[in-house]
């Protein structure tokens, strides 16, 4: 196989985060704050490279790892943590994102080729065609990733270095007829965190090919470190050419929930609507297919390793977990059915998924200072470990973004969501872990038995536990 340059890692970090419903996110949160939402932007990428940090040392003391999120969890928290993870980070935060990204796709798509068309009909469409390229197990999109990474970056850099130099062929918005922003004051602003979360949301997904890479050691970090500055940067770009050339208040409540859209429209005329649809439709495949193939494989994974239904595990005769992919392609189309992720509703579909993920970071960091204490001899790079610093801001920033995720009765909203489906999360995994495992929910398994063991988690839980029993009795 061949072996990953740096560029190659950033290209993982940059085309999966890169997304439609990213784009959506930064148009709403510049029409609220105006520039100011660099502001929280910035905190939110230095938190993700705390998230990376940690991520990068979890790798360097368990290189044989490959679920990495559920079998790091395992190590430092236990099975039940480590189930609640994997589920909250990739399963539930994926689905909920995809239907975003359905969501998005089918409304631009409309706009641009089918006005008058409801667009949930084309959401469906494009969820039919995934369905099929996956069932066929052709991954399209990972052949080609780097030229659409390129595509992408470059396209966002352009459409915004035009804003912001005001060379657009449309009208740009003067200082005097601009909007003053709803949200002012540094307190209301930072508040939006949450909402720049999702702008960088995803960065470890660089960690499974982590084996692939030249220099692992060095690339893994690194990858994720230039991906989140490439990421700010481009997006700062995008954002402050939105605000010369659409008013504060429509990118805030864009009519059609695409402020991107609008701005590109504004900015070009049917020339950037056109060029902004491209490399919309381009975000939303790109990480569509991701999700939708990555989803599939985790269900079968954890199916295999007896923490899901055997059914999930079947796959077709081209080597697809067909299964998996009924499940999630039913749950797509459920959801995009629902209205639910369609024009105002996107937002509120990030911030509701935003809230799985802050609580798998927070249990990611909270296991690097429990494996600190555990293992001080494990060659991770101390260098990198600022005291535990990072770690400990990071667990505080995510809990603050998680509890200002949103305001009023979309707060109440989103926390009631959160609230049943974690819950159920939460049974699910004590009932697994101690019903039929039949093993100690907290427990950590040691490090090195995760590190080097060919066997699945579940299997591996019970030797550990076997191993120390034994122990025990000799003793």
């Amino acid at each position: 196989m061949k072996k990953l340059s740096l560029f190659d890692g950033i290209s993982v970090t940059v085309g999966l985060i890169v997304a439609t419903s990213c784009l959506v996110s930064l148009g709403t949160g510049m029409g609220m704050a105006g520039p100011a939402f660099i502001l929280p932007m910035f905190v939110v990428m230095i938190l993700n490279m705390f998230i990376a940090l940690s991520f990068a040392e979890l790798n360097s003391i368990m290189p044989n790892v490959d679920g990495g999120t559920g079998q790091y969890l395992l190590a430092g928290l236990g099975p039940v943590p480590s189930l609640i993870g994997n589920v909250a980070a990739y399963v539930i935060t994926m689905v909920l994102a995809s239907t975003g990204e359905l969501a998005m796709c089918g409304n631009v798509l409309c706009q641009l080729f089918f006005p008058g068309l409801d667009n949930r009909i084309i959401s469906l469409v494009v969820l039919g065609i995934f369905f099929v390229i996956n069932c066929f197990g052709v991954d399209i999109f990972s052949r080609i990733q780097n030229i659409v990474v390129i595509l992408l970056i470059g396209s966002m850099i352009c459409l915004g270095v035009i804003g912001i130099l005001h060379l657009g062929t449309g009208t740009a918005v003067t200082a005097a007829g601009q909007s003053a922003p709803a949200v002012t004051g540094t307190g209301n602003v930072m508040a939006m965190a949450a909402l720049a979360f999702w702008l960088f949301i995803g960065v470890e997904f660089v960690i499974p090919v982590a084996k692939n890479m030249k220099n692992p050691r060095r690339d893994v970090l690194l990858s994720m470190i230039l991906g989140l500055l490439l990421l700010f940067g481009v997006q700062a770009i995008l954002g402050l050419g939105m605000t010369n050339y659409v008013n504060l208040g429509t990118l805030a409540a864009d009519p059609n929930g695409t402020p991107h859209m609008t701005y590109a429209t504004n900015l070009l005329g049917n020339a950037g609507r056109y060029w902004m649809g491209f490399v919309t439709i381009l975000a939303a495949v790109s990480t569509m297919n991701t999700v939708f193939a990555s989803t599939s494989r985790i269900l079968q994974g954890m199916s295999e390793e007896k923490l899901m239904p055997s059914v999930l595990s079947k796959v077709n005769r081209h080597g697809a977990p067909v299964n998996g992919l009924i499940l999630m392609g039913t749950f797509d189309a459920v959801l995009v059915i629902s209205n639910l992720a369609n024009t105002s509703g996107i937002t509120f579909i990030v911030l509701a998924a935003s809230c799985f993920w802050l609580v798998t970071y927070c249990m990611i960091h909270a296991t690097v200072l429990i494996l600190r204490r555990k293992y001080p001899e494990a060659p991770r790079n101390r260098k990198l470990m600022f005291g535990g610093l990072p770690q400990i801001l990071g667990i505080a920033g995510n809990v603050y973004m998680f509890w200002n995720i949103s305001t009023g009765a979309d707060r109440i909203r989103i926390f009631e969501i959160f609230g049943v489906i974690f819950l159920l999360l939460v049974a699910y995994a004590f009932i697994w872990v101690c019903g039929v495992m039949k093993v100690r929910p907290f427990e950590p398994v040691d490090m090195y038995t995760v590190n080097d063991s060919e066997k699945g988690f579940m299997d591996t839980v019970i030797a550990s536990e076997n191993l120390e029993a034994a122990e025990g009795k000799a003793e």
